[in-house]
């Protein structure tokens, strides 16, 4: 299960969006602005006070950059089996 933590008008939260997509996977987008998230909040959730912040399986793994990095190097498709 994939999880996001982003906002509306964030480029990297709709680029790590559309990849994900593009990759066949399904994801629970979480507007932390809709839902009333501080970056505080943000932090004590996910590690991390940035969007997109994704959690993969119950796994922090950051934001854009991170996913992009796992991807490259094959760690991706091991935390999505």
């Amino acid at each position: 299960m994939i999880k996001i933590y982003s906002t509306s008008w964030c480029p990297p939260c709709a680029a790590a969006k559309r990849m994900l997509t593009n990759m066949g996977q399904t994801f629970e987008e979480i507007d932390i602005e809709k839902e009333g998230i501080s970056r505080e909040k943000l932090n004590e959730i996910t590690g991390g006070s940035t969007v997109p912040q994704i959690i993969i399986n119950g796994k922090s793994i950051g934001g854009f950059d991170s996913l992009m990095k796992l991807n490259q190097d094959g760690t991706l498709k091991e935390l999505l089996k």
